[in-house]
This record gives C-alpha cells, structure tokens and sequence, in this order.
C-alpha cells in the first residue's frame, strides 16, 4: 500500500479509448479512497495496453504527484526517461506525462502547473468543451499532496511493512510487531500498518491491543468493512453484544461485497441469540439453579471467550455446587482478561483457603494487594493467612529437625488461629499424630491418631503412624490391620508395603521368642536399660539360687533366654535384624541351617551376668 497519492488520467480524443471509461472510474474512486495500490495495476494497464498500443500517437496524459517514494517523481518530458525501477514500469514515459505540484505559498510555481491545478479544461486536448474527458478536472488545493521532502520517510515505512508481513507469514510474531511498531512511528496514519499489527496482536492472543489497532483502522478509513467486521466479531468474544451489533450494522449499511454481507448479518443473528440466552442464566441463577445457569453459561462462554463478568457468574455458580476446582479455573482466567481485578484475586484466595492450600492463598492474596494496597478485605485475609502459614511451616522445619515436642506445641497453636476450617485442625491433629509416633510417645500417638482417625478412617497417614506406635506397644496384630486398611487405600505406597511386611514378621516373631518381653523393656529401650534389666533377671533366674533339679532345670532355660535376649539387644546389628522380624539366633531364620549363637547352658558355666567390675563372680558346681 502507498500512503498517499494522486494519479489523474486525462482524455485523449481517440475513440478507442472510450472502453476503458469504467476502469478510470475504478482508478479514480480507489485514489479517493486512499487505495492506491489498487489503482497502480490499472494505471500500468492503460499505459502499456491502451496508451502504447491502441491509441497511437496520442496518449493519454498522466498526471502524477506521489508521496510514496517507490514511485519516481517524473520531472522530465525527455523520452528516454523511466520510472523508479521499484515500480516495475520500465517502459519510456510519454511527452505528455508531467510532474504536478500544487502551488505552495511563497514558492513559484511552472505556468503550466497553475493552468493544470486550477484549469476546467480536458488535460489532454486542452478543450474547455470536450465532452469525451474520462475524469472531471481536479482542485488541487483540496488534495493530499504531500512535500518531496517527505519521500524519504514513507520509503522506511514501506519498507518496515513488506518486512514485517513476510515475518507474519514466517511466523515470526515478536519480529513482525517490532517492524509494524516502527512502520507507524514513521506514518501515524497509515492505516495498512494498524491493520497488519492487529493481527499480529491477535496471532499472539493480545485481543484488547489487537481492539485498540482495529478501532485505529476504522476511524482512518470508515469504509474499510474487513476491520470493522474483525472488531465486531473480537467485541463479540468479549461479550460487549451492543458495540458488535453496532459494527455488523454499519457494514451491512456500506454497500459491502456478497461474503460481507452474509457474515455481518449471521453474526448479528448469533449476537441476538447470546443475549437471550444470557437473560435465561441470569433468570437461573437467581432461581438459584445453578446447574442450568452453568449449562446456559457454557453456551455463552464457548463464543464469548474474554468476557470477564461471565466467567465470574459461573465461578459463583461453580462455587454453590461446590466445584472448587472448576470456579478457580474460571477466576484465574477472570484475572487475565481484567488486569486490575482485584475481587476475583480476592475469592481465588478464599477458595484455597478453604481447601487447606494456605501458600497458594497466600499468593493470591497478594496479587490483590499489588492492585490496591488498600482493599480491605484482601488486607484482613492477609494477616491471617500470612501468620498461619508462618505457624505450620515453622512446625515442619520443627519436624525436620527432630524436635517433635516443640512441633506438637507450634501445630497446637495452629488450631487455636483457625478454629473454623476443619481442614486446618485435621491437618493439625495428623502432625501431631505424626510426632507423637517419630518420638516414639507410643500411648500418646495412639490416642491422637485414633482421634483423627474417627474423623478421616482411611487417613493413610494416620494408619501408618498408629501402625508404628502399635509395634512399639508389642500390640503386632494390631499393627498388621492398621498397614493392611492402609495399603487399601494406597496400593503403590512403598513405604507401606515395607512396614506391613516388617509387622507381618514381628507378629510371627512375637509367637516364637521375642526378646524384648523376656527382658521386660520396651522396644525403644536404650543400652543401659537393657543392661540394668538383663543384671536383675541374671541374679534373679541364677540356677545356684534353686535347689531343686526341675527348678534348677526351668532357671537353666530362663537363664539362657535372658542371656540371649541382652547378647542380642546389645548389638547394634543384631538388634536392628531383631527389629526387623529376624531372630539372629533362631536356625530357622538363617540361611544355611544352624547359628553360631545357639548356645546350651554349658557355654554359660562360669559367666559374670553383672559384666567386668562388678561385685559378684558365680560359680556353677553340678553333681
């Protein structure tokens, strides 16, 4: 497209020219309308077609005074002359082709030039009276003929617009725009340049810009129908039905072409059609039928994609059904197409509020508050989010660290900051449970994960942490059902399958001989517990301390248990094989038959059971 331009064909008194008085016309009516580059092909037309070849000697006269630099100004009538290469005219111009400026002020301009701007006359045969002229004289004063110093200029933006439409067509969105950026820097009202970045707006899904360019278009060319249909159709998106209908109106009231016609009136029709079905869902939701306003919504949106106020209607709809997830997607995409929306920041934070995610509410809330520092109820919620997400994750760093009777005391607190979302207490009780298991507060653990428990039966994690405090009770079946109702409900947990595997072989252990009830300790007994329990049952199952054979022979095998179960808890290995359902001492346990830890009551003839330094040294004498 060239920005402005005026191209005037005279008459040449030849007959033959007569049949080409519809094309002048169309040249004429597309230079008026700023539409040159449909003029350009015609006027190539008649020089090379009619001009050269059927009209003789006589050809018509051209009158050209272009801003566009790709056309060369004609300054010469010498026959040798050509145009601007860039044009692709490369035949020889005719005498009668001159450069016409208008007559500026304070500058002199040829007599010839003032009797062409001013004249009544037929260009070409200079009659005041022909009554064959193919186009009226012009008044020069009226026309948008530009200074030649402004050449330079509209050549950069010719050449910012070819560029930027062959990365269009390459793909290359970013590029394109940065050229149309530039194209109309250089020519504010190049009306081409707008066109082009409206639809690099849109291919990169920046509708509102894309608006703003289109709006441009139609304020710079009114009759440009293809803009002003695109606009209807975009407000249409937006669910602005009064703007559309006002665009599709105007088209079908400016003579458009058939397809103009036929999409302006079908858009029309479908406008119509959404704003009834948008008084029929607001009808539902007050009914509060929520489903059918959802359904009626659904029909709406699938057209009006960026209405905003819509999408937060069905949010609210969503959010009566209690579909959380549903309404979020709907307010998240609210915010997008209203920037400063700051109540529907507001609700994505109470909603995940109340779905216990208090880092994402914390989020939310404070891109609220980026919008108006001083929204109330966003800066309220934000208190109270920020100081109980400060609480929880301070619990589990506690928890991390292993200090489990701080963490218990921090989530306590968290109860007592949110007492009216039950996801934050259940949350609250599981860690608890959680922490009574790690420290092995077994009674404690299984009285708080039982609490959760009668709240949340299939809490996983619950199952698992009153499973581990069971173990340490010696509470084994117990256990196995806790793993086994946990593993019901989380079939791949890894973790679960190792500790129902684990209990399955401490229950079997526990029928057998279990090492810590012949000690008298629990499992999570340290060393010297075990020392100290071992050095009473050894003075106190001592056979020396019996006189009878069958009280010497039941002392001999307590003796021997006894001495077992502290050779074992006391090291390190064996008690973690112990721990986990192996007795290291028992030949069926072990690979390849016998252990080398079976011992008889011989092997502990003469054995200190109070260790080195200690008082008492036993002596065993048998008959």
């Amino acid at each position: 497209m060239y920005s402005a331009a005026i191209i005037i064909f005279g008459k040449t008194v030849q007959e033959k020219c007569r049949l080409f008085n519809e094309k002048v016309a169309n040249v004429k009516e597309s230079i008026l309308k700023g539409n040159v580059a449909f003029a350009l092909p015609l006027m190539r037309y008649f020089w090379s077609n009619n001009c050269k070849e059927k009209c003789g000697e006589k050809r018509i006269p051209v009158c050209i005074a272009f801003t566009d630099p790709t056309i060369a100004f004609i300054q010469s009538t010498d026959k040798t002359s050509t145009v601007h290469q860039q044009t692709g005219w490369q035949s020889p111009v005719p005498e009668a082709w001159i450069h016409l400026q208008p007559p500026h002020p304070g500058a002199a301009a040829s007599s010839r030039s003032k009797a062409a701007a001013t004249s009544s006359h037929c260009i070409a045969c200079g009659s005041g009276a022909c009554s064959k002229a193919l186009l009226e004289p012009w008044d020069w004063s009226s026309l948008p003929i530009r200074k030649g110093a402004e050449c330079g200029i509209n050549a950069e933006v010719e050449k910012q617009l070819e560029m930027g439409k062959k990365l269009l067509a390459a793909g290359q969105l970013a590029d394109a725009l940065s050229h149309f950026h530039t194209a109309i820097e250089g020519d504010s009202d190049n009306y081409i340049a707008y066109y082009r970045r409206a639809t690099v707006y849109l291919a990169m899904g920046k509708s509102k810009a894309a608006i703003r360019d289109l709006s441009k278009v139609v304020e710079l060319k009114q009759d440009f129908t293809s803009a002003r249909l695109q606009r209807g159709h975009l407000l249409l998106k937006q669910g602005k039905f009064d703007e559309a209908d006002k665009d599709f109106k105007t088209v079908l009231k400016s003579n458009p072409s058939d397809n103009e016609e036929q999409e302006a009136r079908s858009r029309l029709m479908k406008s119509d059609e959404l704003q009834r079905l948008h008084s029929q869902a607001l009808s539902e939701y007050r009914r509060e039928d929520y489903a059918a306003a959802i359904t009626l919504l659904d029909e709406i949106l699938a057209v009006c994609l960026w209405d905003a106020e819509l999408r937060e209607l069905r949010a609210e709809c969503y959010m009566k059904e209690g579909e959380l997830g549903k309404a979020i997607n709907d307010l998240k995409a609210a915010t997008k197409l209203r920037s400063d929306n700051t109540e529907a920041f507001y609700k994505i934070s109470t909603i995940y509020y109340h779905l216990g995610d208090h880092e994402l509410s914390l989020s939310e809330v404070r891109e609220c508050l980026k919008l108006d520092q001083d929204h109330k109820p966003c800066f309220s919620h934000y208190k109270q989010v920020k100081k109980l997400n400060k609480q929880i994750i301070s619990a589990e760093e506690l928890i991390k660290e292993g200090r489990y009777a701080d963490a218990i005391s921090k989530y306590e607190s968290v109860m007592k900051t949110e007492p009216n979302v039950p996801v934050y207490a259940t949350h609250a009780k599981e860690r608890i449970c959680h922490c009574f298991s790690k420290d092995q507060r077994s009674v404690e653990a299984i009285k708080a994960c039982t609490e959760l428990l009668h709240l949340e039966p299939s809490n996983v994690n619950a199952l698992k942490d009153r499973a581990e405090a069971y173990l340490l009770e010696e509470m084994y079946e117990e256990a196995v059902k806790d793993y086994e109702t946990a593993q019901a409900n989380s079939e791949n947990d890894q973790q679960i399958r190792e500790g129902l595997e684990r209990a399955q072989k401490m229950l079997k252990q526990s029928q057998k001989r279990d090492y810590y009830k012949i000690l008298g300790i629990k499992r999570n007994a340290r060393k010297q517990e075990i020392i100290k329990a071992y050095r009473k049952l050894a003075s106190q199952w001592h056979p020396d301390n019996f006189q009878s054979e069958e009280e010497k022979r039941q002392a001999e095998k307590k003796f021997i248990d006894i001495a077992a179960a502290k050779e074992v808890l006391t090291d390190p290995e064996m008690r973690k094989k112990f721990d986990a359902g192996e007795d290291p001492l028992d030949a069926e346990s072990q690979q390849g038959g016998g252990h080398p830890f079976h011992r008889s009551w011989n092997t502990w003839q003469g054995f200190n059971p109070f260790g080195s330094g200690g008082p008492f040294t036993f002596k065993f004498h048998y008959s």
